[in-house]
C-alpha cells in the first residue's frame, strides 16, 4: 500500500464506548487514510463481535467498575489498561486478510525497531518481541473501508489480566505453553515513545506525508451520539 497523505488523529485518553465510537465513526466517514493514536481513561476489556460476556468474568468487571465494550471487529476479548492502541483506516488495502494484516501491522512492527526491540510479524494477526506477544490486532471491512485496530503493551498487570479473561485451556496445549504469562509482555516504554515512532515509521512504511487531524465538534457530537445510543448499551453488548 502506498498514500500520497495519512491523516493522523491523536484523540487522548477516553472510555470504551467512545473509543469504539470513534473507531466505527472514521471507518464509515473518512475518505483519506487514517492513522489514530488513542489510550483508555479508565481500564476496560473490549470482547469481539462475535464473543459472548460469557468468555469473560463479567460479574468481577462490573464489580471492580471495569469497562466492559464490544467490538466491531472479531477476534477474542482484550484487557485495556497500560497501553497504546492505534487504529487504521482506508479504502485502498489488499483484498487478501493476511497481506492487509502484515502491511498495516509493520507500522507497528517499525516503530518498535525504532525504539530497540526486535519486533517480528506472527500470522494472523500479532506482532511478538523475542516469540512473545506485545501487539495483538483486529479488522472488519464494511463501506468499501477496512478499520485495523490493535493494542500496543506498555506494561502488563498478569494477576488483573488473567482474573477479568477466560483463558480456554485449549489455547494453551495446543502451543504447548503450560504459563499463559510466557505468551505475553510489555515493551516497557512510555506512551509518549510509541506514539512518536508509531507516526514515524507510518511515513516511513508508507512513502507518504502525515497531515495532523482533529475531530471538529460536530463530528465529535456523532461520536459520542453512537457510544451513547450503541456502544453503551445492553442491547449491544449483550447482543450474543
Amino acid at each position: 500500500m502506498k498514500f500520497e497523505k495519512i491523516r493522523v488523529l491523536e484523540s487522548g485518553d477516553n472510555i470504551g464506548s467512545l473509543n469504539m465510537a470513534i473507531d466505527e465513526f472514521l471507518l464509515y466517514n473518512c475518505s483519506d487514510p487514517v492513522l489514530r493514536i488513542y489510550g483508555w481513561s479508565k481500564p476496560c476489556i473490549s470482547i469481539g463481535y462475535f464473543q459472548s460476556t460469557d468468555d469473560i468474568n463479567y460479574k468481577k468487571c462490573l464489580e471492580q467498575n471495569i469497562d466492559v465494550v464490544r467490538r466491531i471487529t472479531g477476534g477474542g476479548a482484550v484487557f485495556h489498561d497500560m497501553e497504546l492502541t492505534y487504529s487504521f483506516v482506508t479504502k485502498n488495502f489488499p483484498q487478501s486478510i493476511l497481506e492487509s494484516y502484515k502491511e498495516i501491522s509493520e507500522i507497528v512492527i517499525q516503530a518498535l525497531k525504532k525504539l530497540g526491540l526486535d519486533a517480528k510479524f506472527s500470522p494472523l494477526n500479532d506482532v511478538t518481541v523475542n516469540e512473545k506477544k506485545v501487539c495483538g490486532n483486529a479488522q472488519t471491512r464494511k463501506n468499501n473501508t477496512l478499520l485495523q485496530h490493535g493494542t500496543i503493551l506498555l506494561k502488563v498487570d498478569f494477576e488483573k489480566m488473567f482474573s477479568l479473561l477466560s483463558v480456554p485451556i485449549e489455547k494453551i496445549s495446543d502451543k504447548k505453553i503450560s504459563d499463559v504469562k510466557d505468551r505475553v509482555v510489555g515493551i516497557s516504554k512510555t506512551f509518549e515513545q510509541v506514539s512518536e515512532a508509531l507516526k514515524d515509521s507510518t511515513s516511513d512504511v508508507f512513502g507518504c506525508k502525515l497531515v495532523s487531524y482533529n475531530l471538529n465538534q460536530e463530528e465529535l457530537k456523532s461520536c459520542q451520539k453512537l457510544a451513547d445510543e450503541k456502544f453503551s448499551t445492553n442491547n449491544w453488548l449483550l447482543k450474543r
